[in-house]
């Protein structure tokens, strides 16, 4: 099978151009387009194992800002990225929160952690 990518490891944006043979993992056999050698290496990734780190927000009570900006320490795998947003979605924190506060652990057996981006003082009453 053949498959194109546009490389995301660094600036260039290079266009990689690959051949895998199908199996449970999929095994890359040929990666051309490539401009640094960590492109190959996130292509056999991106065709054996696909992984995703995103950010995201949740719902706040009693702080200046009605929510606050969460992300992923580590990336997950491609099909467990739902999973890990349902989980997300179902927390609900109150303030006050400090940057690095960790607020869900092992989200979907990812063995990473969400945790808070932004400072949320309690509200001033």
């Amino acid at each position: 099978m053949e498959k194109e990518f546009i490389c995301v490891v660094c600036p260039n944006g290079c266009s990689i151009k690959v051949r895998y043979e199908e199996g449970n993992p999929p095994k890359l056999t040929a990666a051309e387009g490539a401009r640094c050698p960590r492109g190959r290496s996130w292509a056999q990734q991106e065709i054996e194992n696909p992984m995703r780190t995103f950010s995201s927000s949740v719902l706040v009570e009693d702080g200046d800002f009605l929510e606050a900006s969460v992300r992923l320490t580590k990336p997950v795998p491609l099909a467990k990225v739902f999973a890990v947003m349902e989980e997300i979605k179902k927390i609900r924190l109150r303030a006050p929160l400090s940057i690095g506060d960790v607020i869900l652990t092992d989200p979907a057996g990812t063995k990473t952690e969400v945790i808070v981006t932004r400072n949320v003082p309690l509200k001033a009453k």
